[in-house]
């Protein structure tokens, strides 16, 4: 009957895993050498934990299938936290194997003992310990269901000696997510046009749950003469090929996107769960449609909250609707967009007289190089923003990355997943210097592995947007300085073609250079350090925060930074 690792492995491969992210260790053995004889599904070996964990929310989120990391007893599966995180938060179907100490010594302070299943509690939708192996392949089945129906993380706690043990039967069962249409009651549908079709100014915010449902989002806001604004997550999706589109709100969005929830009477949220409370438009009427029943109300007082998956629910809805013949709210907010569009892209253009390159431009050339089918996977932080402003979806395009845990240190990592999971994919990491250097061990498993993902470093010297936060509060930038290597000789000594460019004018080519070479490929920029990405809305408390900022800076003798902040952002201050 074999071991209770091979029948693991058996059931994995029967629901359709292609690969697990880990690192080997002496608690994983029986797993690992499982996975060897049985041949259909690769080990990808990552040079930590948390990259492994990263790298199976990337695949998930792209393929919207199951993915897996493992991790070996105590630091080992410790390691995978982070990643587990962004993946739970991010709403995509990965299982954690998290191997255990010895049965025996459990309770006993054992070397490298933890208690995994209360670690991974607050960051999984089951997380279960095996303790004999009559438990299996029962708690993988249910790990991966819940996994792949609730959409989130599923951990399987194993101790070593459990997974070497004799399966108790050779059961494989294949499990694969169901695809239910969930529609609201019709009197909820009836409500929701009365309130709609009452309302002479709505906008519409969308976010991620409108994957699929472009179309008739599109054809909705048409009909309601509203403006679509979108969520940083619902960018992919909803941002092409709509003529509604306003662009996005939020700190890294842009006054268009502000000003039409701003000016809204009623707001229809679609699919989003959208954090920040200080967006939403204070007077507007606010309805809300969301998968999730529990997520209702919960940014955002509602006049009424519709449980539906989106693509099913707005079909059922815009039967009930009358084509709204007052357009001047949609066309007063596109003329806004156009506007805040042009003054967006006059930024992205090259830096004169020797200076610094702006990351605008950066962004703009990534843009206008990568291939129609390219996955874009910014860091948190500034490639964040200039990601959100200047990288145009298509429908086939996906800009995928740690929106809601907000980690650093994700974009290399899910370029691993994301890569592995789509061999002849161009996939662009965009990271901040800072996000890189955290895990810059990772730059080896691409080599390793054959990934050839294409990295593009945005060199600013510093933690960018953490300096922007201390502006915005009044304080004085203090530990944000990063001494940085040359990132293109690293890359080089780890056998990776890699470019440094200094200047503007040789950023088109080095662009070009590196999305054009045939394997992994690192190009590192050196950008403005003191580049303001300028919220939608200063309010008071910003302004006095910033007008704080200058008088520190000039108090502690550090003038010479403030000056060089005006030269950089002249340009978007006026």
């Amino acid at each position: 009957m074999g071991t209770v690792a091979e029948q693991m492995v058996a059931t994995l491969r029967a629901s359709g895993v292609e690969r697990v992210y880990g690192i080997p260790g002496d608690s994983l053995n029986g797993f690992t050498d499982a996975l060897r004889k049985d041949g259909g599904i690769a080990w990808v070996h990552v040079r930590h934990e948390e990259a492994a964990a990263f790298a199976a929310s990337a695949e998930a989120a792209t393929t919207g299938r199951l993915a897996v990391a493992a991790g070996s007893c105590g630091p080992g599966n410790l390691h995978l936290i982070n990643g587990l995180y962004d993946a739970q938060r991010s709403r995509v179907p990965v299982l954690a194997i998290a191997a255990h100490i010895p049965t025996a010594e459990i309770g006993t302070g054992y070397f490298q003992e933890t208690h995994p299943q209360d670690l991974f509690r607050e960051c999984s939708v089951y997380a279960e310990y095996v303790a004999q192996p009559s438990q299996m392949p029962h708690v993988l089945e249910i790990a991966v269901r819940t996994a792949v129906e609730r959409r989130g993380v599923a951990v399987v706690v194993i101790p070593g000696d459990v997974a070497l043990a004799e399966a108790v039967t050779d059961r494989a069962v294949g499990i694969r997510a169901t695809s239910p249409v969930v529609v609201p009651s019709a009197a909820e549908l009836d409500r929701a046009a009365e309130l709609l079709g009452g309302g002479r100014r709505v906008t519409v915010l969308a976010g991620a749950g409108c994957a699929g449902a472009h179309d008739e989002v599109v054809a909705l806001a048409d009909t309601l003469g509203a403006p679509v604004v979108h969520a940083l997550r619902g960018k992919e999706f909803i941002e092409y090929d709509n003529p509604c589109d306003v662009g996005m709100t939020g700190l890294l969005g842009f006054a268009s996107g502000y000003r039409a929830m701003e000016n809204a009477e009623t707001l229809l949220m679609l699919g989003t769960d959208f954090p920040y409370r200080q967006f939403y438009p204070a007077h507007a009427r606010t309805i809300q449609v969301d998968l999730r029943g529990e997520q209702l109300g919960r940014r955002h007082p509602l006049d009424l909250g519709l449980v539906g998956s989106v693509r099913e629910t707005v079909e059922a809805l815009l039967p009930r609707l009358t084509r709204q013949t007052d357009r001047s709210h949609l066309d007063d907010a596109r003329d806004h967009y156009r506007r805040t569009r042009a003054k967006l892209d006059e930024l992205a253009t090259p830096s004169k007289g020797g200076k610094p390159i702006h990351p605008q431009y950066l962004a703009r050339l990534i843009d206008e190089h990568a291939s129609d089918e390219a996955v874009f996977i910014p860091d948190v932080g500034s490639p964040v923003v200039w990601a959100a402003r200047y990288l145009t979806m298509n429908g086939g395009r996906r800009l995928i990355g740690s929106f809601t845990h907000g980690s650093m240190a994700n974009a290399l990592s899910q370029g691993i997943g994301v890569q592995a999971a789509h061999p002849g994919r161009q996939v662009v990491a965009l990271a901040g210097d800072g996000g890189l250097t955290m895990l810059l061990g990772e730059l080896i498993t691409l080599t390793q592995n054959e990934l050839p993902v294409k990295v593009v470093v945005f060199n600013n010297s510093s933690l960018n947007f953490v300096e922007l936060e201390m502006k915005a509060a009044g304080f004085v930038n203090y530990g944000t300085d990063l001494l940085n290597p040359d990132f293109a000789a690293v890359a080089q000594a780890m056998g990776i073609h890699a470019r440094r460019v200094t200047r503007s004018e040789d950023l088109p080519d080095g662009v070009a250079d590196l999305l054009a070479h045939d394997g992994p490929a690192l190009l590192d920029v050196v950008t403005e350090r003191q580049e303001l990405s300028m919220p939608p809305a200063i309010t008071a408390e910003q302004v006095k925060g910033f007008t704080l900022y200058a008088l520190r800076t000039v108090m502690s003798g550090r003038g010479d930074q403030l000056i060089d902040l005006a030269k950089a952002n002249l340009r978007q201050l006026f």
